[in-house]
C-alpha cells in the first residue's frame, strides 16, 4: 500500500476532488449535454451560487435553518438517551428482552417516514410529529449498536469489578458504558444521518418551516436553483453534525488504541517493557523467555 500523504497534502487533495466535481457539474450543465441523463434540465453551479447568495441575505433561509436544526437536535438527543438506555437494558436483562424485544423487532423494519400518518393522528401539532419521526429514525440504529456492543464485552471485566465489591450501578457506569462506547458512537453516527433523511422528508410532507419544506416549495414553483440550494444546505448540515458526533466519540474514547495507515512507522514498544513482558514480572520457570511474547 502507498504511504499516506502529509496532512496538508490530504486537505489539498480533498479540496481538489471537490473542485473537480464542481467543474464537471458546470461543464455538463452549461453545455446542455444530453446523452442518457438530461443535464440540460439542471441549473449550473453559477446559478446555484447566485441563488445561495440571495437566500443568505433573506430572513427565510435562517428561519428554515433554525427550525430544521431544532427538530434534528431535539429528536436526535431523545433518541440517543432512549436508545442507549434501552439497548443496555435489553442486553443485560433477559426479562426486558422477552418483554420489549418482540415489540422492538416488529416496529424496527418500519421506515420512520411511513409513520407520518401516525404522527399526524397522535400529536396535536406538526412540530411534535416531526420530532417524533426524527427520534424514531435515530432510535433503532442506536439501540441495535448499543445492544451488540454491550453483549460483546468481555465478562472478565465485570468479574474484576465484582471482586472489588462494586454494585450493579457501578458496573454499568464503570464497565458497561465505557466498554460499549465505540459501538454506541457507531450507532450515533448512523442515527444522525438517518435522522436528516427523515426530518427533511417529514418537513416536505407536513412541515410549515424548515429546509425540507422550503426545498419542496421551490420544486413546486419550478425554482430548480432553489432546490439545489436546499440540497447543498442539507448536505453541509449533515456533514457538520456527523463530524461533530465523530469528534465527540473520538474524544470520549481516547483510551482506545488507534489503527494507523500502512507505511507508517510502527510505534515503539512502551517504555518499561521487554519483549511484551512488563518489567518486574518474572518469567515462569522452565519456559524460554522468547516464548512469553
Amino acid at each position: 500500500m502507498s504511504r499516506p500523504l502529509p496532512k496538508a497534502g490530504r486537505y489539498a487533495l480533498r479540496a481538489a476532488s471537490l473542485a473537480v466535481a464542481l467543474t464537471v457539474w458546470q461543464l455538463l450543465t452549461s453545455r446542455d449535454i444530453d446523452l442518457w441523463l438530461r443535464f440540460s434540465q439542471f441549473p449550473t453551479v453559477t446559478d446555484v451560487a447566485g441563488a445561495f447568495a440571495d437566500r443568505l441575505t433573506g430572513p427565510d433561509y435562517w428561519t428554515d435553518l433554525t427550525a430544521s436544526l431544532t427538530r434534528i437536535l431535539t429528536g436526535f438527543l431523545l433518541a440517543a438517551v432512549l436508545g442507549v438506555a434501552t439497548g443496555v437494558l435489553v442486553a443485560r436483562s433477559p426479562l426486558a428482552e422477552d418483554i420489549l424485544g418482540p415489540v422492538l423487532e416488529v416496529v424496527r423494519p418500519i421506515p420512520a417516514i411511513a409513520l407520518v400518518p401516525v404522527a399526524i393522528l397522535l400529536f396535536p401539532s406538526n412540530e411534535q410529529g416531526i420530532v417524533f419521526i426524527t427520534c424514531t429514525a435515530a432510535f433503532f440504529p442506536v439501540l441495535v449498536s448499543t445492544r451488540h456492543a454491550v453483549r460483546a464485552l468481555a465478562p472478565v471485566w465485570e468479574e474484576a469489578v465484582l471482586t472489588m465489591g462494586a454494585g450493579r450501578w457501578r458496573i454499568i457506569t464503570s464497565v458497561v458504558l465505557p466498554g460499549a462506547l465505540p459501538g454506541i458512537f457507531g450507532g450515533l453516527s448512523v442515527g444522525i444521518g438517518v435522522s436528516w433523511i427523515c426530518v427533511i422528508s417529514a418537513e416536505m410532507i407536513s412541515g410549515q418551516y424548515g429546509v425540507g419544506y422550503r426545498t419542496w416549495q421551490d420544486y413546486t414553483v419550478v425554482d430548480y436553483a432553489g432546490v439545489f440550494v436546499g440540497m447543498v444546505t442539507i448536505g453541509v448540515l449533515g456533514w457538520l453534525t456527523s463530524t461533530a458526533v465523530e469528534l465527540l466519540g473520538r474524544r470520549l474514547t481516547r483510551w482506545l488504541p488507534r489503527t494507523s495507515y500502512a507505511g507508517r512507522r510502527t510505534p515503539r514498544r512502551a517504555r518499561g517493557t521487554r519483549t511484551g513482558v512488563p518489567v518486574g514480572v518474572r518469567p515462569k520457570e522452565g519456559i524460554p523467555h522468547d516464548q512469553l511474547v
